[in-house]
């Protein structure tokens, strides 16, 4: 078999393709990924029939478009295969049942020398996974690849296409017959589950209504912040479901948001299953793929690569993505597109996969030899700055869970003493992200520096935001976990360096909330003797609650005044009211549902204070509260 790759720009098409190659051939696949309009793909396919009529064409619309080592969006990329050994045959279906078009695809297609099926599906109306399982029932050995049609992130109308017609429901599809095609798939995920597990409570199909008592918009709301649930669904494509299934870790992505809260996803999730959130593992990425996708087998011998990927993968890692694609295009011409949903064989059955990287490797050599063989990575590949900064998180993020997951087993073999410690620390843990005011969407603005370099872009100008809030809930972690291993000494400290400090340190979170510390004291200097651990956690907690609920372009005052050897460490400025003075420092109490805060934290800072005799008094109005901490015995 021989694969031409093309991609159309403003020129011609006769100017781009030398039909000649072609038009004495037989068996020709072409495939049509298309990130333009709708319109676009119709001049492409009527202009195709005419010039290969005796071709098989299919297509689909995209998230992006891979061209050999190229990776494009907006464009559209033709593939057109000769095959020398193989027949094709394809079809169409565009019923309203996503099973029964699957059963009637299989029946149509499946032959006793089918050796694969290439299909592409909408995304609005198809569920993909019911489409599988309706290939699966009629059967379950055929090798099925491609995806869901993408539409550049807009989530309102994918369309596909069969020979002339273009669908924007249903499924086309063209399957390879043959004695000799050598068929081999293979997939990387590089996405790894965090945080603790969910249960899947309700759900119909793929909608979800509730997970570990929650609606799944509250669910995301609660754990990733308000501006990932109000972007969903385009947001929750970088922060899948991880479930197991038949042995293969999947990603589920949402596709849509609906009026009750609930969800629904690329693919089925069911009753009593499993979960966590996912995040996208930079290390595993920067992984030789063709070791780890095809280290069975000589790959060097692949005459045509097609590659179905998720969408996640390019705008979670656009500096990372071609890592990925380009060692494939040094073996053999490789295409393909970004979905919204990947299909993928294994061991007799088909899954649908998200944020998943699909491999389809196809050879009609008959000397094709199936032993291993070893693939040099170009470790002198050159990443930018920003995929650096992704690594190094990933890698801190991987660890540190590897560090808490070793602590934990440690704990389990110890005495009750450590059991205490086990719950406590999976108790913080649970509510350490109920503390994160949105986590990933701000998780950018430490490198304020790159956006003068690359331009702007929300995931970098929130770095600094998020890993400020990041060390603050793992200070609360480590105090809580170890408070009773807590070194208990005091020393002198000086209070007006140490808040001005921690001001100074939050400067930069309060901005990014538009509101501004203004730091305020009556003294030069003033010498308190106290335990620096819990000093911290009273000062940080009183600062980041200030930021998250201070109105928009206000000060936050905070002041130090000194009277009568105690000093009032106060902070104020204009709020809402807070409505129960009273249970506001009650543990896990929130005034507003909708913003974490005002919970885990402060009631922290209230044990503390108990314990060092530190007084506490909250006053609040009509847009405004005031907190002063009066610490006794001043030096």
């Amino acid at each position: 078999m021989k694969t031409f790759t093309y991609t159309l720009n403003s020129q011609n098409i006769d100017s781009i393709i030398d039909f000649s190659l072609f038009r004495n051939e037989k068996n020709i696949l072409i495939q049509i990924f298309c990130g333009e309009k709708k319109e676009i793909l119709e001049n492409i396919i009527n202009l195709l029939g005419k010039k290969l009529p005796q071709a098989v064409c299919i297509g689909s619309s995209t998230d992006g478009e891979i061209n050999n080592e190229n990776i494009t969006t907006l464009k559209t990329i033709i593939t057109i295969s000769i095959f020398y050994k193989t027949t094709l045959e394809a079809t169409y279906v565009q019923g309203n049942d996503s099973f029964k078009n699957g059963q009637k695809l299989a029946s149509t297609l499946c032959k006793d020398d089918t050796q694969l099926i290439i299909t592409f599906t909408d995304s609005k109306k198809t569920n993909g996974e019911e489409f599988l399982n309706g290939i699966s029932s009629i059967n379950n050995k055929v090798v099925i690849s491609g995806g869901m049609a993408g539409d550049n992130a807009n989530f309102t109308q994918t369309f596909i296409s069969y020979q002339n017609k273009i669908l924007t429901h249903g499924a086309v599809g063209v399957a390879l017959n043959s004695k000799t095609l050598k068929v081999c798939n293979a997939y990387n995920f590089n996405w790894s589950a965090i945080g603790i597990e969910h249960i899947i409570e309700e759900a119909k199909a793929n909608r979800v209504y509730k997970i570990s008592g929650l609606t799944p918009l509250d669910f995301y709301k609660k754990y990733l912040g308000d501006y990932v649930a109000k972007a969903l669904p385009a947001t929750g494509i970088e922060f899948p479901l991880i479930v197991q299934k038949n042995g293969i870790p999947l990603a589920r992505a949402v596709i849509a948001k609906h009026k009750d809260g609930s969800l629904t996803f690329a693919g089925n999730l069911h009753k009593g299953d499993i979960v966590k959130l996912g995040f996208g593992n930079v290390e595993l990425i920067m992984n030789n793929p063709l070791k780890s996708l095809f280290h069975k087998y000589n790959i060097e011998d692949t005459e045509t690569f097609f590659i179905y990927t998720c969408m996640a993968r390019r705008r979670y890692m656009p500096d990372l993505i071609d890592i990925e694609i380009k060692p494939f295009s040094k073996i053999a011409p490789t295409a393909g597109f970004f979905t919204y949903g990947e299909f993928y064989h294994h061991n007799g059955k088909n899954e649908l996969l998200n944020q998943t990287l699909t491999i389809l490797a196809l050879s009609e050599k008959d000397d094709v030899n199936y032993e291993a063989t070893s693939i040099i990575h170009d470790e002198n590949t050159k990443l930018s700055d920003h995929a650096k900064s992704l690594q190094a998180l990933t890698h801190l993020i991987q660890q540190s869970s590897s560090d808490y997951n070793k602590q934990s087993k440690e704990l389990e073999n110890g005495n009750i003493y450590a059991q205490n410690l086990i719950a406590s620390q999976k108790q913080f843990l649970k509510h350490a992200v109920h503390e994160t005011n949105t986590p990933l969407s701000i998780i950018m603005g430490n490198i304020e520096m790159f956006e003068m370099e690359h331009g702007k872009n929300k995931y970098l100008s929130n770095i600094e935001v998020a890993m400020k809030n990041i060390f603050s809930i793992y200070d609360d972690l480590s105090y809580l976990v170890k408070k009773d291993q807590v070194n208990q000494a005091t020393h002198k400290i000086d209070l007006v360096d140490f808040v001005r400090s921690r001001v100074e340190f939050f400067a930069s979170s309060a901005l990014k909330f538009k509101s501004k510390f203004k730091f305020q004291t009556n003294k030069h200097k003033i010498i308190l003797n106290f335990n620096e651990i819990k000093l911290q956690r009273i000062v940080d907690n009183n600062l980041t609650n200030a930021i998250k609920y201070t109105l928009e372009n206000e000060i936050i005052n905070v002041k130090l005044d000194l009277h009568n050897n105690n000093c009032d460490f106060i902070i104020e400025s204009r709020s809402a009211q807070i409505l129960d003075p009273q249970k506001i420092f009650e543990e896990y109490y929130r005034e507003e549902v909708s913003k974490d805060g005002f919970g885990l934290g402060l009631n922290l800072v209230k044990r503390i204070c108990s314990e060092e005799n530190v007084g506490i008094k909250l006053e609040s109005g009509e847009n405004w509260a005031s907190f002063t901490y009066t610490f006794k015995g001043v030096l």
